[in-house]
């Protein structure tokens, strides 16, 4: 960081600040550090404010999360370094008292940081740039040893893991939507943050997800420019994760390089719950692998997701 902060410092002759965004594991410490340890960074650079985002619906769960002996929580580390705190999606709290212990339990562990609350961090900047809150002597107050050893080791939980993967084909949507859904049923209390922007066969517009835990919000946001690599890629952070089990389950939602079974104008019977003769009339609609008019006597136009035998097969 120390590094990065003086190149940019040589390479841009003007700039209003910098906006440094960490991951929600990243004790906060180190980079606070960074700007009081090293005489040519201080010279260039003052601190505005730490501002730290709270998940209304887990932060209690994680401040109150037990770690391993001699290993930083990082949620308290957050809270307590914060200038201002943003409280959002209170929208999920069940009622007012519901968020009043949350704010609560936080300035027990800092009382001077206002908090703000909101939904899906709709904040005015005003409330975020140029406030001039870091307080070096609060800093000093909770944590003496702050300047005394830049370099010394903060011990992480090694139980918590991220992992990453992009690949370059597109992703059957209805498939990908299945597994995120199993995955957070059935491991979602260790899931802390997952997003991922995904290229979706048969779809123009990228479909864009995140979550925490087991809140998962994804919807289709924005079209893939003309030249732009349709590629798709998430990222995972969590507690006890098993890394390959993840990658195989996303690569499993890739599709594949082969041509669907049936053509356009193909006769199949498509699964209504009852199996109806169709047509096929697309590949590859909206996301889905066959858009098929059924001979129904009302020209009714059905999907079917998946080119397996369990949503079409072909007409006897």
């Amino acid at each position: 960081l120390v590094e990065a902060l003086k190149r940019l410092y040589k390479r841009c002759e003007t700039f209003d600040g910098i906006i440094i965004e960490t991951t929600g594991l990243a004790d906060p410490a180190p980079v606070v550090q960074t700007f009081f340890v090293d005489e040519d960074v201080k010279k260039m650079y003052k601190l505005d404010s730490v501002i730290t985002v709270a998940d209304s619906k887990y932060i209690v769960e994680r401040l109150d999360e037990e770690k391993p002996e001699g290993v930083e929580n990082e949620a308290v580390e957050q809270v307590v370094f914060a200038d201002k705190i943003i409280l959002n999606k209170v929208d999920l709290a069940k009622d007012e008292d519901e968020l009043k212990t949350i704010e609560d339990r936080m300035k027990k562990l800092n009382p001077h940081a206002p908090i703000l609350r909101c939904n899906y961090s709709k904040i005015h900047p005003k409330e975020l740039l140029n406030i001039n809150a870091f307080d070096l002597d609060r800093v000093l107050d909770f944590e003496p040893d702050f300047l005394d050893d830049p370099d010394a080791e903060h011990m992480h939980d090694e139980r918590v893991k991220s992992t990453s993967v992009k690949v370059e084909e597109e992703v059957n949507v209805s498939m990908l939507m299945n597994w995120i859904q199993r995955l957070i049923t059935q491991d979602g209390a260790n899931l802390y943050r997952y997003k991922g922007v995904i290229a979706v066969k048969g779809m123009d517009q990228k479909f864009v997800f995140q979550g925490v835990g087991m809140m998962f919000n994804g919807d289709f946001k924005g079209d893939w420019k003309p030249n732009e690599t349709r590629n798709s890629r998430f990222v995972f952070i969590g507690k006890n994760l098993d890394i390959e089990f993840l990658k195989a389950g996303f690569r499993a939602c890739i599709v594949s390089n082969e041509p669907l079974r049936f053509d356009i104008g193909s006769k199949v019977e498509a699964n209504r719950g009852i199996w109806v003769a169709g047509t096929v009339i697309k590949q590859w609609d909206d996301g889905n692998a066959y858009r098929i008019k059924l001979d129904d006597g009302h020209n009714t136009e059905c999907w079917a997701p998946l080119d397996i035998d369990a949503y079409v097969r072909l007409a006897k």
